[in-house]
């Protein structure tokens, strides 16, 4: 996960830690929650929270949960607890962000597992149907979840087909692979009318 969100942060997003709430910002949404430990230290890095935060991470006196909170930690866009909501939400702020003229992209990284639940396909069907092409959905396929793997607790293949048949154009890389991670976020092609789906096994 730690890769996937420094190459957003280095790379992709427009922010400004003096103005957590700049209009014209780009977003991201950590849909799974419980990997809150790489944004937080992300967060740490661009100077949003101090590193001394890290170190009151769960206690009862510091800002870090053990799933990011909105309201609380500067930089976080969405509260993000009960799995399968972040792709939803990915989805409202990119079509108000075209509703509004705002040329800004959001990016929603989600678990695997995640993805059994059904407000994620919810989601894609519409970013597909408003043709959101500010909207960047990276899946962290590990192929685990709680009690097991993917494959045996719910097989989600053939993921890609699945999700090119929702209408997303659809990039499979190595989610340790910053390189790969970079082309595929910045690659020419993502300017089509379609939203963006990259599996990062």
């Amino acid at each position: 996960l730690i890769e996937i969100i420094r190459v957003i942060y280095d790379h992709c997003l427009n922010f400004d830690v003096t103005n957590p709430e700049w209009k014209h910002r780009d977003r991201f949404i950590l849909s799974k929650g419980h990997g809150c430990l790489a944004l937080y230290a992300m967060l740490a890095d661009k100077g949003f929270i101090k590193m001394d935060d890290l170190d009151s991470f769960c206690h009862p006196d510091g800002i870090l949960g053990g799933h990011p909170e909105r309201q609380k930690i500067p930089g976080v866009e969405a509260s993000t607890d009960a799995l399968g909501h972040g792709l939803s939400i990915g989805v409202g702020i990119a079509l108000s962000l075209r509703i509004r003229n705002i040329d800004r992209s959001v990016f929603v990284v989600t678990g695997d597992g995640e993805i059994n639940e059904g407000s994620i396909w919810e989601a894609a069907m519409s970013a597909a149907k408003h043709e959101l092409k500010n909207l960047f959905w990276l899946i962290d396929y590990n192929k685990l979840q709680s009690y097991g793997t993917t494959k045996e607790v719910l097989d989600l293949e053939p993921l890609t087909q699945k999700i090119e048949s929702f209408g997303f154009k659809v990039q499979n890389i190595d989610g340790h692979d910053i390189d790969q991670i970079k082309n595929a976020l910045t690659d020419p092609e993502n300017e089509k009318a379609k939203p963006q789906a990259i599996i990062c096994h």
